[in-house]
């Protein structure tokens, strides 16, 4: 998961919504990339991303 790790507040680097990581993809084995998850609303949702289209975001409360 390269620096990230599970609890760190992330986006995508093209924008979106802050996710948090949850930890490394499940999918088919050993993977390079970081699962994360946000929510859309409600629901929850997840989805799995390279590390290099992601970049840290500070945990601002005023929101």
């Amino acid at each position: 998961m390269d620096n990230f790790k599970t609890g760190d507040l992330v986006s995508l680097k093209s924008g979106g919504p802050k996710m948090t990581v949850f930890g490394p993809s499940s999918n088919l084995g050993p993977s390079n990339r970081v699962r994360c998850q946000w929510f859309a609303g409600k629901k929850l949702e997840h989805g799995d991303f390279m590390p290099d289209s992601l970049m840290p975001v500070k945990n601002d409360d005023s929101e």
